[in-house]
């Protein structure tokens, strides 16, 4: 396998189980989102990926995220694509292993993971049917020279309102970007900093159940 998981079967078994795949953010690791794994739908299978790139302390990240003095915060993107590439291959692994439902793939990232997530998106159309980004933006570095013209994949994205790691002036832009492409996307502010509010979980929890 192309990244190291850890994985929760579907409690109610069918042939075909639709998949969820979960992104964590910088500086944790697979553990971090599985804690939703409980109260999601039975029929998932669940499975939570750790990024490549060690940190130390048990934390991992899907690229670096450098500080300099002159160009005060950026990030690796050639590390990044080079996670994008990985997540593509690992999807592929998953979906053949487990024999999962090729029209019910659902993204969920956090942080790093939603960026990573929006951007495989459109380096991979199709690839996945559902993005869930929590707490992300759309990356405009990390995007195809040509954007794809074919597709249909379907956006929730929320964020919280009062987030002190990444604006959300960044991430009110990814509507207006979705739109622009003609993307069903749904957009959601909640009154929290860096993480995931309560009405927030079951929000995208009722998102996807619709769409299982």
């Amino acid at each position: 396998m192309s990244l190291h998981y850890i994985v929760r079967e579907p409690l109610v078994k069918t042939d075909n189980p639709p998949l969820l795949i979960l992104l964590h953010g910088y500086g944790s690791n697979e553990q971090d989102l599985f804690s939703f794994a409980e109260e999601l739908p039975q029929e998932l299978l669940i499975v939570s990926a750790q990024a490549p790139y060690e940190m130390g302390y048990g934390g991992y990240a899907w690229y670096a995220i450098n500080f300099d003095e002159i160009n005060g915060k950026f990030s690796d993107l050639q590390q990044a694509k080079t996670s994008l590439d990985k997540i593509a291959v690992f999807i592929d692994e998953i979906k053949t292993k487990y024999n999962t439902n090729p029209e019910k793939t659902f993204l969920l990232g956090f942080s790093q993971g939603a960026i990573l997530s929006y951007s495989l998106s459109f380096f991979y159309p199709n690839k996945v049917n559902y993005i869930v980004a929590l707490s992300g933006y759309i990356n405009k570095d990390l995007l195809p020279k040509e954007m794809p013209s074919n597709l249909k994949t379907t956006y929730y994205c929320s964020h919280g309102s009062v987030d002190q790691v990444l604006p959300v002036a960044w991430a009110r832009e990814s509507k207006p970007f979705l739109d622009k492409l003609g993307l069903e996307n749904e957009y959601s502010e909640y009154p929290v900093g860096h993480g995931v509010a309560p009405q927030n979980f079951y929000s995208f929890k009722t998102w996807i159940e619709a769409r299982l």
